[in-house]
């Protein structure tokens, strides 16, 4: 086996996400099965490279996990400038992501990144061009799809199980506490919408992918957008002004009839199995999936409920669907995407999630954002390059 070394620089890493599920998860989990074996006698070795604002926070970061510290570097240009970098991948904040991306292309790197790409849809079409143009490989971070929920969900679609699908109902969210009494769990410009924060730029582009690879395109949006919780405490106790919303509620209609009902809130309290799950009912049977378990009730075995509000319920519904088995060792969703995107940039295997699916995500929460100032429906025109 021959094996070939790929520089990653990783810009973002000292963020929860990006240091939890894209470091140490998937790049150093990569390094510590040893290597991608792209199947042709080599095996890639990836080689992060750590760029931030904050050089002590990297160098800790590369001493945690036996990296180089001399890996590490608050100067992306001279990191883009340097010919060994291969691929640019990017988890900061939103507001800062399109510049970044920008620059990441005129130097041809190959870029991989956290959603939403751009702060706008032109934004986020224009990177699509560019890196299209510059013919560098790009990859959007898509990793609810790989899932172990999903992937068992994706199996019943295909199958067939559902016959006609009819709805899709999701549900999102838990309680981020306000940062006075109780630290938040999530960072404060989440909150600010000058800082690219809010919950439907966060995760409409989730929903937009979800719902396209698994049911069909979005069609039409309605959503009504909220800020439950004005005022919140930063990473510092002080209070600020919550300007972006918290909460928002979309009705989604899909290509081919079925409707998606999709509610998102970091203002809600967690009454269900996991935090996100999707009810999907068809004509031959039903299934709820979340990120992990999937359980389904075929027609043959639906029971027949009476609604009768004079009598207790008797029967226990969660005890009539049957759980989905794993049939497979699935992998961390985040590692998995990597590893595909990677032998996308080194083989030329199809990939299709790429900076004009990112450009859809980004195009439904701007839509989704102007449907509830408007009080209206609007249409999701299809995009191209």
């Amino acid at each position: 086996m021959t094996r070939r070394t790929v520089r990653i620089a990783m810009n973002g890493v000292t963020g929860r996400m990006g240091y939890r599920q894209h470091l140490v998860r998937s790049v150093l989990a990569i390094r510590e099965q040893g290597g991608l074996d792209l199947g042709d006698g080599t095996v890639l070795w990836p080689e992060p490279v750590l760029v931030g604002r904050r050089a002590h926070a990297l160098r800790a970061l590369a001493e945690r996990h036996g990296l180089d510290p001399a890996h590490t570097s608050t100067d992306l240009d001279a990191v883009l400038a340097d010919d060994s970098v291969d691929v640019y991948f990017d988890a900061q904040v939103t507001s800062a992501r399109e510049d970044a991306l920008r620059r990441a292309i005129a130097a041809g790197k190959h870029v991989y990144t956290e959603k939403p790409t751009a702060t706008g849809l032109d934004g986020a079409l224009e990177l699509a061009r560019l890196a299209r143009d510059a013919g560098v490989r790009n990859g959007v971070v898509q990793d609810k799809l790989f899932l172990p929920g999903l992937r068992k969900l994706k199996r019943l679609i295909d199958g067939g199980f559902f016959g006609e699908i009819l709805s899709v109902r999701g549900e999102f969210g838990y309680w981020v506490f306000e940062g006075d009494w109780q630290e938040a769990q999530r960072p404060s410009w989440n909150y600010r919408a000058e800082d690219g924060g809010g919950i439907v730029v966060d995760m409409f582009p989730h929903w937009e992918y979800v719902l396209h690879e698994l049911f069909g395109r979005v069609e039409s949006v309605q959503a009504l957008v909220r800020t439950h919780v004005p005022k919140r405490w930063d990473e510092e106790g002080k209070p600020y002004a919550a300007t972006a919303d918290d909460a928002a509620y979309g009705v989604f209609e899909l290509a081919g009839g079925p409707v998606a009902q999709i509610n998102s809130s970091w203002a809600v309290r967690v009454h269900r199995d996991e935090l996100v799950e999707f009810q999907v009912d068809g004509t031959h049977g039903s299934a709820v999936a979340g990120l992990r378990g999937c359980r389904i009730q075929p027609r043959a075995a639906t029971p027949k409920p009476v609604w009768n509000p004079d009598l207790p319920v008797t029967e226990s519904f969660r005890d009539q669907w049957q759980e989905v088995p794993d049939n497979a060792d699935l992998d961390n969703g985040f590692k998995a995407q990597w590893e595909l995107f990677l032998r996308h940039v080194y083989l030329g295997e199809p990939y299709h999630w790429d900076l004009l699916a990112g450009a859809r995500g980004v195009q439904l929460a701007e839509l989704g954002l102007r449907s509830s100032a408007e009080g209206r429906r609007l249409t999701v025109p299809e995009l191209t390059l």
